[in-house]
């Protein structure tokens, strides 16, 4: 039976969930910021069409996601680096 090191798995965990987020949250916080603007639009204007903040909503993620995909890949693949490096030294 392997013996784990608890602290190590924490840290792989928390690392993961960090990354997780910073992975997400271009795209998140795009959605949200069109959204709110399309419901201000719909407010101001008193139009009930789903469409208008559905459609601007997807290309708000599509172009923040195209804007980030370069930095976060080299995040992700330094990640899974790590990772891979420490689960080789696990014997």
């Amino acid at each position: 039976m392997l013996a784990t090191n608890t602290s190590a798995v924490d840290g792989i965990v928390i690392e993961a969930l960090l990354l997780a987020v910073k992975l997400s949250a271009p795209a998140a916080l795009a959605a949200l910021l069109v959204g709110f603007l399309a419901s201000l639009f719909q407010t101001a204007t008193q139009l009930q069409e789903q469409t208008i903040s559905q459609v601007p909503k997807m290309v708000a993620v599509y172009v923040a996601i195209a804007l980030t995909v370069m930095v976060l890949k080299d995040d992700m693949v330094a990640f899974m680096g790590r990772l891979f490096a420490m689960i080789c030294e696990v014997r």
